[in-house]
């Protein structure tokens, strides 16, 4: 049985790919910061496959050796897709607290990178990486100043770790806009009932999980345009 962990998984784009793989009878290693939350969650996953869940912060040292002791020796995919928006609402560049931006990156750069430091030794060959972007890593949209050069400093180390481990697939992935929890937070106070649900973007995740595309960067909805195609 294959072996993924996945981060931040308790709602969102992580519970949705997390579900999608139970049911493919991948053993699970699920996370999230909400005890409660994950606990549903692996209540719910583990109706369908084996699942560890452990709560915690994934910019925590202890923590993130908890995930990766808990996955055993062998890990067949990691998705690191916990990530911190920042203050909300977003504050300018210019005016962003140092502190909260410190904090900003080490969930959303340091945190995958450690993780990936951890699996890498567990991982075989043909093994995935897939850390979760965003287009704020590429669009410089005003206000997106600390999430988004965040996730640009993730696409250029996912690249970096590709051309160092080119027995491994490693991709940085964006999932395109989202009805979750932390785009709500991004847009306080408006309707973002027009957004499609995360279970959108889990089909182009699953193309890159299940196929053999080279290492790069992707976008979730056009790989799943080409996937039903």
């Amino acid at each position: 049985m294959p072996l993924a962990i996945i981060t931040g998984s308790s709602r969102g784009l992580g519970l949705a790919l997390a579900r999608a793989l139970a049911e493919r009878r991948w053993a699970l290693v699920i996370d999230a910061r909400g005890g409660t939350e994950l606990e549903r969650a692996a209540r719910e996953l583990g109706a369908l496959t084996e699942v560890v869940a452990i709560a915690g912060d994934v910019g925590d040292d202890w923590h993130r050796g908890a995930l990766v002791d808990a996955a055993g020796d062998h890990v067949d995919l990691l998705v690191n897709n916990a990530s911190l928006l920042g203050p909300s609402p977003q504050p300018p560049l210019g005016r962003y607290p140092l502190d909260e931006l410190e904090r900003v990156y080490r969930v959303n750069l340091l945190a995958p990178v450690a993780l990936a430091q951890l699996v890498l030794p567990r991982m075989p060959d043909g093994g995935a990486i897939v850390n979760v972007s965003s287009d704020a890593a590429v669009e410089p949209y005003a206000g997106w100043g600390g999430y988004g050069s965040s996730k640009a400093a993730l696409d250029q180390a996912s690249a970096i770790f590709a051309e160092e481990h080119p027995e491994l697939r490693i991709y940085s992935v964006d999932p395109g806009d989202m009805r979750t929890q932390m785009h709500q937070d991004a847009f306080p106070g408006e309707d973002i009932s027009d957004r499609p649900p995360p279970e959108d973007s889990v089909p182009g995740l699953l193309a890159l999980i299940e196929g053999d595309l080279p290492s790069g960067r992707y976008r979730a909805r056009e790989l799943a345009t080409v996937a039903a195609a």
